[in-house]
């Protein structure tokens, strides 16, 4: 998704930024390592491979990605500032191969009566499935899953609105309802067509209501063997779903669905930033997929020489 691709989310536990080109080098090198590709149900990628994925993890409208890196430790400006070049993260520094822990994902797709347990049945919506990697082992069970866990969740709801239009901008057209013939359709009747990427980019105030279908649930497979991450999730409110039986992989599914004060509560958390959730967002310009190669070639050179 490119709707992060200039966020970054501070927080005093967790630094999470747009998966860029130049943190590729270091992602490799974690995916080498054949516990997390268990942990993770991943078959091993060649280096290209691996930056064709960064690619579609950038460019693909149903993936939203962040690298969860170690807290920023200067000062920052007040939010009045922070559009101010001085309060850009300094890219290949606050990101450094060492400052890199892990990566939190989300992939969505469109609800069916099948998907909700019983709840919600015929309802429109979109279902969120997460993933989160601490790869770094020295920094298990330090609390950065759980700050970069609900500092991700924090996102997801407060974005809802314009994370949900460029998802659905990059799904088939339904066709358009045809009005009556004795009738024209005055402007506040008009069927809205696609999202435009101006629109996408729009503060989530500025999108219409009825352009926010719900966001059903966020769920996450884990294998039935994985009890700490097991234990994270059910510590913030995720839920065994009513089979509660491992699927062929091994897997059991639990879920979490919005109560509405999801927000209010992780403001109140003593490591979050600022008076508001979103205090914790600044301007980030990781270069996108422009990066120029020898920023690439620099952070693979820091992998090797480790």
């Amino acid at each position: 998704m490119k709707v992060n691709q200039h966020h970054a989310l501070h927080t005093n536990k967790v630094l999470l930024l747009p998966y860029s080109a130049h943190h590729v080098p270091t992602y490799h090198a974690w995916m080498q390592d054949p516990s997390l590709q268990i942990a993770t149900a991943s078959e091993p990628l060649t280096l290209d491979e691996e930056y064709a994925m960064q690619r579609s993890w950038r460019e693909d409208a149903d993936k939203l990605t962040f690298i969860v890196c170690l807290p920023l430790t200067r000062p920052l400006p007040l939010m009045a500032d922070m559009r101010q070049p001085a309060a850009l993260v300094h890219v290949g520094v606050d990101d450094a191969p060492e400052r890199m822990v892990g990566d939190v994902n989300l992939f969505l797709s469109q609800a069916t009566d099948d998907d909700d347990d019983g709840e919600g049945s015929g309802v429109e919506g979109v279902i969120g499935e997460i993933e989160l990697m601490i790869a770094r082992k020295d920094l298990h069970r330090q609390g950065y899953g759980r700050a970069a866990l609900l500092t991700f969740t924090g996102y997801i709801i407060f974005h809802w609105p314009t994370i949900y239009l460029e998802y659905k901008s990059s799904q088939p057209a339904a066709p358009w309802p045809t009005p009556p013939s004795n009738q024209e359709d005055s402007p506040a009747e008009k069927t809205p067509g696609p999202a435009s990427g101006d629109r996408a980019c729009a503060p989530p105030s500025s999108i219409p209501r009825d352009s926010r279908p719900s966001l059903r649930y966020l769920r996450v497979k884990i294998h039935q063997n994985n009890l700490p991450s097991i234990a994270l999730f059910e510590s913030i409110g995720y839920k065994r779903t009513r089979a509660d039986k491992p699927n062929y992989f091994g897997e059991v599914e639990l879920r979490w669905r919005d109560d509405g004060g999801f927000l209010r509560r992780l403001k109140d958390l003593p490591w979050m930033k600022g008076d508001g959730w979103d205090a914790g967002v600044l301007p980030f310009d990781g270069g996108g997929n422009g990066e120029s190669v020898a920023a690439a070639a620099a952070a693979a050179a820091a992998v090797n020489g480790r």
